[in-house]
């Protein structure tokens, strides 16, 4: 059963930094496109960063310079540095596991990030 467990959310102050963590459990780990998404309230999920079994990342433009992805292949655990938020960055943050060699897509719960002004 695969499981993908997501840590370190919470309240932070407009140019503070948060690092999110997402055990993955039940997956081939170092095969997997690890990503981090958010959902804001009344918005579509967006891709904020991934990260693939080779370690190249990938952010969206929104994030380019403050966040950073990294993985743990022998911890199965995939993170997210997050540094000078900002308001607009508040929305929960979800895990993601994608495998395209068996082709499946796994989701977190989600942790919620909320910058305060």
């Amino acid at each position: 059963q695969v499981q993908l467990v997501e840590n370190g959310g919470g309240l932070v102050q407009a140019g503070g930094s948060l690092r999110l963590s997402c055990a993955a459990s039940g997956i081939v780990f170092s095969r997997n496109t690890m990503g981090w998404y958010r959902q804001a309230p009344g918005k579509q999920r967006e891709l904020v960063a991934s990260i693939y079994s080779t370690g190249n990342t990938n952010y969206a433009d929104s994030v380019k310079g403050r966040f950073t992805i990294s993985r743990d292949n022998a911890k199965n655990t995939v993170y997210l540095q997050m540094n000078n938020l900002k308001p607009e960055d508040t929305a929960v943050y979800v895990c993601n596991a994608r495998d395209y060699v068996i082709n499946s897509n796994s989701w977190g719960q989600g942790t919620q990030v909320t910058v305060s002004s």
